[in-house]
């Protein structure tokens, strides 16, 4: 049997406002016409994390994600069948994990870090873009998320940036942009790519 869904990836460096620019696209769309899945999802376990050379948790390697399980997922839903996963909390005492389910939909869009850098990742997806910001906005950007949704306290936030973000982003990320479909500015706004790609996927979907 052929695919079934339409594949989008959308990558960009952490806090570039890849989260913001998807919830505002599915709400574009019906219930049903979208399945979004997410590689915060896909980490493995907290105590297995890769360490930096001063013991901290590194969640800002490919080497700190399950990417088989995510592969063979982004498989499963694109031959059109569904599969459940428990939600990953980053151990954040205030969240209860929950048993995600994710439907089968004729568009898939899958975000995360490194969603084109594992190649059998890549080769699923129909359309790869690049979420872009600068640096300093992302900082701020992580400051507030990472306080608010895992509990940093800003000393943490500042060294991960430091040590884990940005040399990720040099050397696994920001290589990527040049094999992305579409590469999207969000410094300022992302409404008029937000209006283009909406256009285009609800045109996809009258195929």
């Amino acid at each position: 049997m052929g695919d079934l869904a339409y594949v989008i990836g959308i990558t960009g460096g952490s806090a570039s406002g890849k989260t913001l620019f998807l919830n505002q696209l599915i709400n574009k769309f019906e219930a049903g016409d979208v399945c979004l899945i997410s590689q915060d999802n896909y980490y493995i376990d907290r105590d297995k994390q890769p360490l930096d050379v001063n013991g901290i948790q590194n969640f800002d390697l490919p080497d700190s994600i399950d990417s088989k399980a995510f592969v063979e997922d982004i498989r499963k839903i694109k031959g059109g069948q569904g599969f459940t996963r428990k939600e990953y909390t980053f151990n954040n005492p205030a969240i209860t994990p929950k048993q995600l389910e994710f439907k089968p939909a004729p568009i898939v869009i899958v975000e995360g870090l490194f969603v084109m850098h594992f190649p059998e990742m890549s080769d699923l997806l129909d359309l790869k873009i690049f979420i872009d910001a600068k640096d300093h906005i992302r900082l701020k950007r992580r400051i507030i998320r990472d306080n608010t949704e895992r509990g940093y306290d800003l000393d943490d936030v500042l060294y991960r940036f430091e040590n884990h973000v940005m040399p990720t982003y040099d050397r696994y990320l920001e290589p990527l942009k040049s094999g992305a479909d579409l590469i999207i500015p969000n410094n300022l706004h992302f409404n008029n790519a937000l209006e283009v790609l909406s256009g285009f996927l609800h045109a996809r979907l009258k195929l």
